[in-house]
């Protein structure tokens, strides 16, 4: 008959056999794990493709000499480098005291 220690010893043995399958890819009832991957739109996720890109790669606004008293139809608002703007037919515009300039995103 076992004893508490052999017992507690092979479940112990069993544990970490079943840890390193899994870390190795395969649960013991032999169902693989898939691998991990990055969720769209998840831009923090470690590793992930937007992640580095977004940590390696910043957009710079520049102001232009170009002003405009009103926006053209069909503008939508978008946040750039924390930075409100109007986006209307790929022309970019920021608000500037009651008139709206023109602003290249590079």
């Amino acid at each position: 008959m076992a004893t508490r220690k052999t017992l507690r010893t092979t479940l112990l043995g069993v544990g970490l056999v079943a840890a390193a399958l899994v870390v190795d890819g395969w649960l013991p009832i032999g169902l693989a794990v898939k691998d991990a991957h990055a969720v769209v739109g998840r831009p923090m996720t470690p590793g992930s493709v937007a992640g580095v890109a977004r940590r390696t790669t910043r957009r710079t606004i520049r102001r232009s000499t170009i002003y405009a008293a009103s926006l053209p139809r069909g503008c939508s608002t978008v946040v750039i480098e924390g930075a409100s703007l109007y986006s209307c037919g790929g022309t970019y515009y920021q608000s500037s005291g009651g008139q709206y300039v023109v602003v290249y995103v590079d």
